[in-house]
């Protein structure tokens, strides 16, 4: 339900709050959209991004976000990294470098 109520709205280009219970597809409800975004934009060079940004309040879901997009984005060929604060910044850093 949260999905086919939030998709439209992202899809539009809207800003969008949705509340649902745990595992009801709110991460799909605003990657999905996301990627379809992603995949209209021209091709990046590098250096140049990142073209979708998702801010997530604790770090735990910042990684089960990076878990959902890692495999969707994977099937569409897109890359993606999860960037964290109380973890080393070496690795982080190369994963941005590398484009994800």
């Amino acid at each position: 339900a949260i999905q086919a109520q939030g998709w439209p709205v992202a899809l539009s280009g809207l800003d969008m709050v949705g509340v649902a219970q745990t595992g009801s597809g709110k991460t799909l409800s605003y990657l999905l959209p996301a990627i379809v975004h992603i995949n209209h934009q021209p091709f990046l060079e590098r250096g140049d991004g990142p073209i979708c940004l998702v801010l997530a309040p604790t770090r735990e879901l910042a990684q089960q976000v990076q878990q959902v997009a890692a495999e969707y984005c994977r099937a569409c060929r897109l890359k993606s990294t999860c960037i964290y604060g109380g973890a080393p910044k070496g690795p982080q850093i190369r994963d941005l470098e590398r484009g994800g």
